[in-house]
């Protein structure tokens, strides 16, 4: 539990005892998502991605308090993610329905006065996609490469909560990201709400507890992940440029978050729920499919006999 977010996004990882969730143990999704140095990266590469589009921009940047509370935001964003991919299944249908409520007041007109609103399904698709692929590709430049075949697992496992959110298209490859992408790109611009959500990132004002510098390093990745050609597109220049020592920080971070877990991680807690040791999601994939193996025999021997 996380006492300081709202009631309807209070999630008790470890129970009910036994309770799945929408994505299984032993997923790609669980190897990305217990990192938070590729959700960092990641989330903030996705809502560049998203902001360069006016309607989600306007949408985001008018309905949200976002720049006047970041950390309240940032908190029930993280949750969001978290209970769709370790959260028991029962709890996430309820926090995501309650995100779906909340979108549904979400409508309004963008300064050249284009309609928008949150549940128009090619925003939801865009949106989606710009998670999923920012999540995963932080994950793979930045902590630990991932094949070909993991991509389109790591796809795979998360279309479930996708539609759960009213996606219609959930990304199965990069292949669909780059195609969504080519279809919006006609739309992106630049626009000094980009800047002003990087400075909010670079200050710190987000998570206050993490070494400033890193909050630099970590918008300058976030960038780093856009497409050359949207990055040109939004007028995001060279000050964005990555450094080594930026590069060197957050791979060594990166790689520690893929090896050291803590009980008060939702992945940890997850773990438990499930019967698994907390450290579970720390395991190499080989350890991972040994215990599952071995926890499938031992519910097969356990089952009644007709």
């Amino acid at each position: 539990m996380t006492p300081d977010l709202p009631p309807a996004y209070q999630v008790d990882f470890r129970s009910p005892q036994g309770e799945p969730g929408l994505v299984p143990p032993g997923s790609i999704q669980w190897r990305v998502f217990k990192n938070p140095i590729a959700l960092g990266i990641g989330g903030v590469a996705a809502v560049l991605l998203e902001f360069a589009d006016a309607r989600i921009r306007s949408g985001v940047w008018d309905h949200s308090i976002y720049k006047v509370d970041p950390i309240g935001r940032s908190q029930r964003t993280g949750m969001a993610a978290m209970v769709g991919v370790f959260g028991p299944a029962s709890a996430a249908r309820r926090v995501i329905g309650g995100a779906n409520r909340m979108h549904r007041k979400v409508e309004g007109e963008t300064p050249t006065g284009e309609a928008y609103r949150a549940l128009d399904p090619e925003l939801l698709d865009w949106v989606s996609a710009t998670a999923g692929y920012g999540f995963l590709e932080a994950y793979h430049r930045f902590v630990r490469p991932l094949s070909a075949e993991d991509r389109t697992r790591y796809y795979q496992d998360g279309e479930a909560v996708a539609r759960l959110y009213g996606v219609e298209h959930p990304l199965t490859s990069d292949a669909d990201f780059f195609a969504m992408l080519d279809h919006l790109f006609p739309r992106f611009e630049a626009h000094p709400i980009n800047r002003e959500f990087l400075d909010i990132i670079q200050s710190g004002r987000a998570a206050p507890t993490i070494p400033k510098f890193l909050h630099r390093a970590l918008a300058r990745a976030a960038v780093s992940l856009l497409p050359a050609r949207v990055r040109e597109r939004m007028e995001l220049g060279s000050e964005f440029d990555l450094t080594t020592r930026d590069r060197v920080a957050l791979r060594l971070a990166g790689r520690l978050a893929d090896r050291v877990g803590s009980p008060a991680m939702p992945a940890w807690q997850a773990a438990e729920r499930l019967g698994l040791p907390g450290r579970f999601a720390w395991m190499s994939p080989a350890h991972q499919q040994r215990l599952l193996a071995q926890r499938g025999e031992l519910l097969t021997q356990a089952e009644p006999a007709e």
